[in-house]
């Protein structure tokens, strides 16, 4: 069997994540991927989809059940706000970096972001992420 690139098992993992009617266990990921894969493979491959923001996951017997974190629209919407929040994360000058990025927005952008810092704080994430 051909090796598959993680991104593209990554795509396959997710979607059929997604297909699922409800959380689904690595066994199940495992069966309903073509190719066989390995379990230990699907296993790194969902718990990096968590590490991403991508899946959540919640206790099931001695493993754990997936489920997607986000419906498919805003799925790239939070993986560049995760990636934008681990550079965020990186740098050790946090406010210089905040600010540059404020200053760098353009006037809409600028304005809907003071909107979105208005707001009440939404619900906080589902635990098991």
């Amino acid at each position: 069997m051909a090796r598959r690139s993680r991104g593209l098992l990554e795509e396959q993992t997710l979607a059929v994540v997604r297909a699922a009617a409800g959380p689904v266990s690595v066994a199940d990921v495992v069966e309903l991927l073509e190719g066989a894969p390995a379990y230990t493979t699907v296993m790194t491959t969902l718990a990096r989809l968590c590490t991403k923001g991508v899946l959540v996951r919640e206790p099931r017997g001695r493993g754990f059940a997936y489920a997607p974190a986000t419906s498919p629209e805003e799925t790239p919407a939070a993986r560049t706000a995760r990636s934008m929040r681990r550079l965020l994360d990186a740098e050790g000058r946090r406010t210089d970096v905040l600010a540059r990025f404020v200053a760098e927005l353009d006037p809409a952008d600028e304005e809907y972001l003071l909107s979105v810092l208005r707001r009440p704080p939404a619900d906080p994430p589902r635990p098991g992420s």
